[in-house]
């Protein structure tokens, strides 16, 4: 299972998105490929990603039992604690 979450995006991004995943709420798809597939469809949100920003979230065999990472301009930065992954805030500006 894997789950991008995007905001401020391009409609170009959004139409790629769609053919791979399944919007099921407005910015936020759904699907379950393969981590090949995984990195392709996270190129392609890094390449269109323009002003906005992303999140992608999948099953991993971590502790925790998923992963994830983030771009764009997001406050929130994937912070590794003692092989835990947390979310770290940036400063208001």
């Amino acid at each position: 299972m894997m789950v991008v979450v995007i905001s401020n995006a391009p409609p170009r991004l959004r139409g790629r998105l769609a053919a791979w995943l399944v919007e099921v709420r407005a910015g936020v798809y759904v699907g379950d490929y393969s981590a090949k597939t995984r990195e392709m469809i996270w190129e392609q949100v890094l390449a269109g990603l323009e002003a906005g920003d992303a999140v992608m979230v999948w099953k991993a065999p971590t502790d925790q039992g998923y992963d994830f990472r983030t771009a764009g301009r997001n406050r929130r930065m994937p912070v590794d604690f003692d092989g835990l992954k947390l979310v770290s805030y940036k400063p208001d500006r």
